[in-house]
């Protein structure tokens, strides 16, 4: 028998929070190889720029499918309780 303050929260787990972390996870990818190739010498100073963006991006898409009901909890995710 749980109540509701015995229940998991989720911690994220919903297509909001999947998309958002893909997206920053590959924007930092994108960051650090770019400012890694940047360190040599190949000018790339504006691409460790755009992933900056990206990972901005990335909080912002999150936010607008959670308030889409993509979230935790959301009217279009189903539940899995």
């Amino acid at each position: 028998m749980t109540t509701d303050e015995q229940r998991d929260p989720g911690h994220g787990n919903s297509p909001a929070a999947w998309t958002a972390v893909i997206i920053i996870l590959v924007a930092f990818t994108i960051g650090t190889l770019a400012f890694w190739f940047d360190v040599e010498g190949y000018g790339t100073q504006w691409l460790v720029w755009a992933s900056a963006g990206l990972v901005v991006l990335g909080f912002v898409v999150g936010g607008i499918l959670k308030a889409a009901g993509y979230g935790v909890g959301g009217a279009r995710v189903k539940s899995k309780h």
